[in-house]
């Protein structure tokens, strides 16, 4: 009888090859090495676009094998898919293998989307990504010493700027509260908050209560228009 984790492997692999992207992706393989020569991410990490068919085509060991930090090292540029003369595509086939990891709520998944919470509770309560208020020193130790100047005086600056949808500190620009219902609804139909339940699950509760706060309000003031 097979354990939880032979049953997991066997799992992820048929879910892969039941995607209906798969077969299009996985053609065969030549092994001649030119999808890895051309792939930005073998340059600094243990990664090679060339393993991603040939783990595919050797099986669900292999395929499971991949399902930990290997599939987050592809920086789904697709040039991978643009050179190989047998018309695989390796870079989608991590697409469907991070799918899956997200899906199924995987270690690995938890472990690359935890830094981006912030982010992701921007976009799912404000419409965009980074704010003003997120450029600081400690998130961005890469761009040098000249960083905090960024974060002082956002209400100034902001008002310096003469787009007016631009004068706000807490997003990076104003959405328009039709504009969020309709996101809220597009995410809450395609099962996005489903998904960032099964990952984080706190934020999941911090986005939904913000979000339907929003729409509630922003219902409630179409209403008094009829």
């Amino acid at each position: 009888m097979p354990d939880d984790k032979d049953r997991e492997k066997h799992e992820i692999f048929e879910e892969l090859r039941a995607d209906p992207r798969y077969h299009d992706f996985v053609r065969g393989c030549l092994n001649c090495g030119v999808c890895t020569g051309w792939c930005p991410s073998h340059r600094f990490f243990d990664y090679a676009p060339r393993i991603v068919i040939q783990n595919c085509l050797a099986g669900e060991d292999r395929v499971y094998g991949m399902m930990g930090e290997y599939i987050w090292a592809c920086a789904q540029c697709f040039s991978c898919a643009m050179v190989c003369p047998f018309n695989n595509n390796p870079g989608g086939v991590v697409a469907i293998l991070r799918e899956i990891a997200v899906r199924r709520g995987m270690m690995s998944a938890k472990r690359v989307l935890k830094p981006y919470s912030r982010v992701l509770l921007k976009v799912m309560t404000f419409g965009n990504q980074v704010s003003p208020d997120m450029i600081q020193p400690d998130f961005f130790p890469d761009w040098g010493p000249k960083i905090p100047w960024a974060q002082e005086d956002l209400e100034l600056k902001r008002q310096a700027i003469p787009v007016p949808t631009l004068r706000t500190v807490e997003s990076a620009w104003k959405v328009a509260e039709s504009t969020m219902n309709e996101l809220y609804t597009i995410n809450k139909e395609a099962g996005i908050f489903d998904l960032v339940e099964v990952n984080d699950p706190g934020l999941a509760e911090v986005i939904e209560d913000d979000v339907q706060d929003k729409v509630a309000a922003y219902l409630a003031e179409e209403a008094k228009k009829e």
